[in-house]
């Protein structure tokens, strides 16, 4: 695994950090998105900070905890402290984290993932099968789901057998190999272009953007351009400027003049997951949704600069 540089696992199964049931903003109609665990990108505003990490973590809900030092009796290594009379997780330790977890009686402690075999998971997407229907079906999100490629490009192949409509949320950062293989199987693909500029992408993501723009590239000059929609999270002071949206903007006009486009508003809501697993979140205070004036500004420049089909909720 080289996670880092947006290399691939390998896996027969995929690990899953949660299923979303009757959502309505992963694609069209009432999906049911399944969230793949691990990301190559460390983006600073991470909605999904529990996703981040491809290997299990415990997370400690400090509002479930009794204080009743039942973990505290099961850790064998100091993985378990308390401190001024508060439960402290030490991660790094080598415990027997599952032991640890089983001996909390309120579920404070718990994995923030499963393992699940295709066959499992595709079980599990079935049962809301009969809201699959009137337009609806199965998205894979993230964390990165391209970091787990051969369970993701089985999973894709399963639903497309049961006829189950499939859509994509990815960073595109990944090999463009990954991404051809899994397009016949996709009928839906929402891609992140978060910067333009190359530095500011490095700053604020870890990784250079190189490899999503030619990715994006890809995607507007294939068969499936008709289905694709770019978005941009609006992250203030990061992404929320008018030069990214606009630099955005031009390029994307320029690979393909009719491409969708969809300027995502600020999600406030991340913030509290951060707590779970000790973790700073990158607001000290956290702002709050733009104001719809705020919203159309951003349009404008969009529109300004050639996009045609802007993607508004």
């Amino acid at each position: 695994m080289r996670s880092s540089q947006g290399h691939p696992m390998t896996t027969s199964k995929l690990r899953v950090f949660d299923i979303k049931r009757f959502s309505t903003h992963d694609g069209i109609g009432i999906r049911t998105t399944v969230f793949l665990k691990g990301c190559p990108l460390r983006c600073k505003w991470c909605q999904n900070p529990e996703g981040l990490l491809p290997t299990a973590q415990v997370l400690y809900m400090e509002n479930k905890c009794i204080h009743c030092l039942s973990c505290l009796n099961a850790s064998k290594k100091q993985g378990i402290e308390v401190k001024d009379g508060k439960i402290c997780l030490h991660r790094e330790k080598k415990e027997d984290w599952n032991a640890i977890v089983d001996a909390c009686p309120t579920r404070a402690l718990q994995f923030d993932s499963k393992e699940y075999t295709i066959e499992q998971l595709v079980t599990e997407i079935k049962k809301d099968e009969a809201f699959f229907k009137r337009e609806g079906g199965v998205t894979v999100s993230g964390g990165e789901p391209f970091l787990q490629p051969e369970g993701l490009l089985a999973l894709l192949k399963a639903c497309h057998e049961e006829k189950i409509h499939t859509a994509i949320e990815t960073s595109l950062f990944t090999d463009s190999q990954w991404l051809e293989k899994a397009l016949p199987y996709l009928d839906q693909i929402y891609a992140d272009c978060k910067l333009f500029d190359a530095k500011e992408h490095k700053k604020y993501t870890g990784v250079d953007n190189t490899l999503i723009l030619k990715n994006i590239q890809l995607l507007l000059q294939s068969d499936k351009k008709e289905h694709v929609i770019i978005r941009t999270p609006l992250i203030p002071t990061m992404t929320a400027t008018k030069e990214n949206i606009a630099a955005i903007s031009k390029f994307l006009v320029s690979v393909y003049p009719d491409v969708h486009y969809e300027i995502l508003n600020y999600n406030p809501l991340a913030q509290s997951k951060y707590a779970y697993l000790d973790m700073d979140f990158c607001f000290k205070e956290n702002p709050k949704l733009y104001t719809k004036e705020v919203m159309e500004s951003f349009y404008s420049v969009a529109k300004e600069n050639g996009i045609r089909n802007l993607v508004i909720e």
